[in-house]
């Protein structure tokens, strides 16, 4: 035996390479050998493919010639902590001839070796398919009878795929992870703000959270506060004159303020976002400016759906004008009719889009209990 060094040819006899890049005379022909490729960085290649008339069998050995086409190869996978060797199966490997367009295809089988044969002379075209591997393509190999033609190292990588990962879970349970999220959700620990989500990709509450937190937001302390601070300023102002003065009239505009709030927050935050299937809260963008501002100030009339794509908020726009509806029933009679519906209506609109504008620009900063990783749109 001799010890192969990089390319090796060998003329008159047929030779078969064996482990450690040593060869071996076994009949008479001609063989070009080659020493033992190795890939790194998880890259897959064939061994150089050289071309005598005929095969000599050995593995690793391409030829062309006597119209015959034959080749074999293997896979060398390096790997940082050990390198495997294996044969590679069920490649595609297409012969096309250039005159004609015809083409040959057969699969590397178990010994990861392919043969095409009766070939007429031509320019052919090579190409092999290994799955999950980038496709190879020679370049032309002109075939005649009684020549051969010494094809270039092979080599190709891990094909690139995109991957998706969708991570599921309980619907119930995360519906109610978001509502935990929001009720601790405070402007300096003191003010709700239940309905801001600033995880964008934050999953949808079903029906069930939605009243869970419009019930919530009802009865939380600081709104009773906010009710009363309305009272009192149309008190002041002496909105609504025919309720009166004093205590009396306090009291009724207080009444009528809570019952603004109440079927507002209920109809706007629940009753309709479960009929529409729409996400009552309002999605914190967070980047860019001009954009951001257009954004929050159409949020009060295009709402994400619980499919997350955006569409018109029947939700907000309904409930507003469905409680300024109900409010002919509690109102002085003097006061009552369509403007009272659509003044009300335009009211809770026009409040919703400038408290949307200051939930993007101002309120997070100040928002205790915000999930870290949670920063808008990625």
């Amino acid at each position: 035996m001799q010890r192969c060094s990089g390319r090796f040819s060998w003329c008159g006899v047929v030779a078969e390479a064996v482990p450690g890049g040593w060869f071996r005379i076994v009949g008479r022909s001609q063989l070009h050998a080659v020493s033992p490729l190795r890939t790194r960085d998880s890259r897959l290649a064939f061994p150089q493919y050289h071309s005598p008339r005929r095969t000599s069998g050995g593995t690793g050995s391409y030829s062309i010639g006597n119209n015959r086409l034959t080749a074999g190869y293997w896979k060398h996978l390096w790997d940082s902590t050990r390198q495997n060797r294996d044969v590679l199966q069920d490649a595609r490997v297409t012969l096309t001839a250039s005159s004609t367009f015809a083409n040959r295809s057969v699969e590397s089988g178990n010994d990861g070796q392919f043969a095409l044969t009766e070939l007429p002379p031509d320019v052919y075209k090579l190409t092999v398919s290994p799955p999950g591997m980038t496709t190879f393509n020679s370049s032309q190999i002109p075939l005649q009878a009684g020549e051969f033609h010494i094809v270039p190292p092979v080599i190709l990588s891990i094909a690139a795929v995109a991957t998706s990962v969708t991570v599921t879970g309980n619907r119930e349970q995360l519906s109610e992870e978001q509502v935990h999220i929001a009720i601790q959700q405070r402007i300096g620990g003191v003010i709700p703000n239940f309905y801001s989500s600033y995880d964008w990709n934050a999953p949808p509450m079903l029906a069930k959270q939605k009243f869970q937190l419009s019930v919530r937001s009802i009865i939380d302390p600081v709104a009773f506060s906010s009710v009363a601070g309305v009272a009192g300023v149309e008190q002041y102002r002496n909105i609504f004159p025919d309720y009166g003065g004093g205590i009396e009239g306090y009291g009724k505009r207080y009444g009528a303020a809570l019952a603004n709030h109440v079927s507002g927050t209920l109809l706007g935050r629940a009753v309709y976002p479960s009929i529409f299937h729409q996400d009552p809260r309002y999605i914190y963008k967070g980047k860019g400016i001009g954009s951001r501002a257009l954004y929050a100030a159409t949020a009060a009339l295009i709402a994400r759906g619980d499919d997350l794509r955006r569409m018109p908020n029947y939700s907000r726009v309904r409930g507003d004008f469905s409680a300024a509806a109900i409010s002919n029933f509690y109102y002085p009679s003097s006061d009552r009719g369509g403007s009272l519906v659509l003044f009300n209506g335009l009211a809770g609109i026009g409040a919703e889009a400038a408290g949307n504008l200051i939930r993007e620009f101002v309120l997070k900063r100040f928002t205790s209990h915000v999930p870290k990783q949670a920063n808008g749109q990625p």
